[in-house]
């Protein structure tokens, strides 16, 4: 049997997490399992943008964009400061950033492999 990558050893260092622990990570997949939230989190990567701005770049509703973007800040995935009647959104976990590049990675390496193995 193959020995396991950096990567996944440094995971075993972390583990086992209680039952507790599982929750809240449970609990922040769940929170970025939703499409639409992660198309607000990619216009997001790009700076911080107002309602207004993210339903233009979106194609949301207003009141669906607004349900979401509290989603998120409720998941301390973003954050907003006010600035006079205008509410600015903005990413304020950094690791969001490394996790969708580490899960878009993966995907494209998978999506290579699957298309060599077509030509073969």
């Amino acid at each position: 049997m193959g020995s396991s990558p950096d990567w996944l050893r440094g995971m075993a260092r972390q583990l086992p997490l209680n039952d507790q622990a599982l929750e809240i990570v449970a609990r922040r997949f769940a929170v970025l399992a939703e499409p639409m939230r992660l198309r607000l989190i990619q216009v997001l990567f790009e700076g911080e943008r107002n309602v207004t701005e993210l339903v233009a770049a979106t194609g949301g509703t207003q009141a669906n964009i607004s349900r979401h973007l509290q989603t998120l800040i409720g998941a301390h995935v973003l954050a907003r400061r006010k600035e006079g009647l205008q509410v600015f959104y903005r990413i304020s976990d950094p690791t969001i950033a490394k996790l969708c590049a580490l899960v878009c990675g993966s995907l494209e390496k998978t999506l290579a492999r699957q298309a060599g193995s077509f030509g073969a």
